[in-house]
């Protein structure tokens, strides 16, 4: 046993041990997306009643604790998110969460003004030989709030893999371990629908070869991803690695040879998909995991020459103002890196910023363009900063068109059902 493993073996705590060291207060911060550390937050409910006014940091969580929902939690626990999910809406009457808006890039730097980290809790792989452990799959905010908490205990999980980055934390700079196995957090692939397929086909139209992309997850991406096979020398800098990703470096279409920062190398923020995406990261020294406060940073995107960024959103209005994250007054999701990728790729040499989303939503009653967005709604992107507007009926170039040119092309690529009114409704508000 060498000098790293001794202070390893001495820092090993039980998890109820961790429980105990939480004060009336305190401001923790948790790993997420696929570090979700499962097994710390199942139990927490079980400290209410000695604890009042703990605040938890979060970007959304995949299961449903009983610390985030109920009513008798109220008080005792509450959620700063930076993104809104299922459990989030379900419970926003109890008023247990609260969204704290903010472009990724510097979110974080933004709460901690305000905030002292008191502990952070997160999941990492095991220790190597000479003390690192790695913070695998994610690294939006991990590090960050790792070198700012007064107590930093990390849950190592063998089932995590082994991902590259600028992820290491040495023994001595963690307080107490917990040893913890859990299942690891997968999405499996969606198959995109005929109409997600053609919306996928224009965007790939507007990939060049050599480009550098950014991808986001589900089946409009899937699609994209399908219609990318042909292309060549594709890059990636992004703020989610995804399973399509992995599908195309192994076939040879993503490669970064013609990348101008970071050649060769796929760089992002976190990783989350299928099991087949965590065995391909596992010892992938092609793979760079940084911190968002570095990825998502428009300045270093706009680096990547041929910049792509293709994202999707709730709801568009006829001058182009996008909204990814509410439905009128009422939080939906979050904003995520939309706007970060948008500037990034519009001030890129060559580069697109492109939204693609479906002409219609609700089962194909409602359109997603909209004369105005719903009173309340966010814009999570300017139309100042959108090129291209892509739905399954074509491509609406937003890139240096006037007002009156935008509303002609998004009333083409609108669902035709819903054209006229669209129409009717711009002159009546006198949109051009």
């Amino acid at each position: 046993m060498n000098q790293y493993e001794r202070e390893y073996e001495l820092k090993k705590v039980e998890l109820t041990q961790i429980y105990d060291m939480i004060r009336t207060g305190d401001f923790i911060c948790i790993s997420y997306n696929a570090l979700e550390p499962v097994g710390f937050l199942r139990n927490l409910h079980t400290i209410k009643d000695r604890v009042e006014n703990v605040t938890l940091r979060h970007g959304g969580l995949w299961y449903d604790y009983p610390f985030a929902g109920r009513e008798d939690m109220k008080g005792h626990f509450k959620a700063l998110t930076t993104f809104y999910d299922s459990f989030c809406r379900s419970h926003h009457t109890c008023r247990l969460a609260s969204l704290v808006p903010g472009n990724m890039h510097n979110n974080t730097e933004r709460v901690l003004e305000d905030h002292h980290i008191n502990m952070y809790y997160g999941l990492a792989a095991p220790m190597d030989k000479n003390g690192f452990v790695r913070v695998p799959l994610n690294l939006v905010y991990e590090m960050d709030a790792i070198r700012s908490a007064d107590i930093v205990v990390l849950q190592i999980d063998r089932n995590l893999p082994m991902v590259s980055g600028e992820n290491l934390v040495h023994i001595r700079d963690i307080d107490y371990i917990v040893e913890m196995d859990e299942p690891v957090i997968t999405i499996e692939d969606t198959i995109p629908s005929k109409t997600e397929m053609q919306i996928g086909q224009y965007v790939a139209e507007l990939v060049p070869d050599g480009a550098t992309i950014q991808l986001g997850i589900g089946k409009i991406p899937n699609a994209v991803g399908s219609y990318l096979a042909g292309k060549k020398d594709l890059g990636v800098h992004t703020e989610m690695i995804t399973s399509i990703i992995a599908e195309l470096a192994e076939a040879g279409v993503i490669t970064g040879r013609r990348k101008t920062l970071h050649r060769e190398l796929i760089v992002g923020a976190f990783a989350l998909g299928s099991q087949r995406l965590y065995d391909f990261l596992d010892g992938n020294p092609q793979i760079s995991l940084r911190s968002a406060s570095y990825v998502n940073n428009p300045f270093i995107i706009a680096k990547n020459e041929k910049m792509t960024s293709i994202n999707t959103c709730l709801q568009i209005d006829l001058t182009g103002q996008i909204c990814s994250e509410s439905l009128g007054t009422r939080q939906f999701s979050g904003p995520g890196g939309a706007a970060d990728f948008a500037i990034g790729a519009s001030h890129s040499k060559g580069g697109k910023s492109i939204i693609a989303v479906k002409s219609t939503a609700k089962n194909g009653t409602v359109s997603t363009i909209q004369p105005t967005l719903y009173p309340g709604g966010v814009v999570t992107i300017t139309r100042n900063d959108i090129d291209y507007i892509v739905t399954e009926y074509g491509v609406a170039k937003m890139k240096g068109k006037s007002i009156d040119e935008r509303v002609d092309s998004l009333i083409q690529v609108a669902h035709p059902k819903f054209r006229e009114e669209l129409r009717f409704k711009a002159d009546e508000y006198e949109i051009w």
